[in-house]
């Protein structure tokens, strides 16, 4: 993960000369800013995301109207070769103003809650450069995860949660990443989660069998995750070997479908 100076630059090499102006102007402004005042607090975070409407009537701080329209300042573009950056022009900067504000849960959730498909997603990315408490922002990642925008699941399972998503609800994940076709690679530190878990394991030929006896193709990436659930840690050089996979279960039923977003999205994506 590249660090927010390392972002910034790599940003600033892709936009032209009135792109750069807005963007220093917009991260000034958000750093005088910061978070809006009197929203603080894991519970209020939670409530944000589920209750747009319990937020504060004030109106919203200068960089949070620029975090809306940076799709109209910063134009989405193909990484040249070698360009760092590893995301579009929009979701970038609007990760450097969540960052220069020093936005807090409850500003990231009230963001997330009022987005666009976009502003929701930057949020979701945002969410490792953010100096947040503990596991505060799992509401958001687990709000993702019921959607069916896999631009928005992607986004999910990213650094911060494979630090801070519940065993259960990783392995949620990354079945849900399974079934709806999100490449392995977006999800962050799989290897390290996955390692020795027999759970996930059982879960992951539980969903191979069914496929299978549907007629349906297996997802390439299930083999690899699968083959990792065998592997221990290597803590000596006499470490036993690797478990073999369980063999497929008898059919069971069909996989629960992935549920519809929680939330209907208000605007086009910027």
């Amino acid at each position: 993960m590249l660090t927010p100076t390392e972002l910034r630059a790599a940003v600033e090499r892709r936009l032209d000369e009135a792109g750069r102006a807005w963007l220093d102007r917009a991260l000034t402004e958000a750093v005088k800013s910061g978070p809006q005042a009197g929203d603080s607090g894991p519970a209020s975070a939670s409530a944000s995301a589920s209750n747009p409407a319990s937020d504060s009537d004030s109106g919203p701080a200068r960089w949070e109207l620029d975090f809306a329209s940076a799709g109209r300042h910063v134009r989405s573009a193909r990484p040249a070769p070698g360009d760092p950056t590893p995301h579009d022009l929009p979701d970038a900067a609007r990760i450097l103003l969540l960052h220069a504000a020093g936005a807090d849960a409850p500003t990231a959730a009230r963001l997330y809650a009022r987005g666009t498909g976009a502003e929701r997603r930057a949020v979701l990315r945002a969410l490792p450069y953010l100096r947040l408490d503990a596991a505060d922002a799992v509401p958001l990642v687990e709000d993702a995860l019921r959607t069916n925008d896999t631009r928005l699941v992607a986004a999910a399972v990213g650094p911060y949660a494979a630090r801070h998503l519940s065993p259960h609800s990783w392995r949620q994940a990354v079945l849900k990443c399974l079934f709806t076709g999100v490449p392995l690679t977006a999800v962050a530190e799989w290897e390290r989660r996955a390692r020795g878990d027999a759970e996930l394991a059982r879960m992951l030929t539980d969903y191979a069998g069914e496929r299978t006896a549907a007629g349906r193709p297996v997802p390439a990436d299930l083999d690899r995750v699968l083959a990792q659930t065998a592997q221990t840690a290597q803590t000596s050089p006499t470490a036993p070997a690797a478990a073999t996979p369980p063999t497929a279960p008898a059919v069971t039923a069909s996989p629960t479908a992935p549920t519809a977003p929680t939330r209907a999205l208000t605007r086009e994506e910027s």
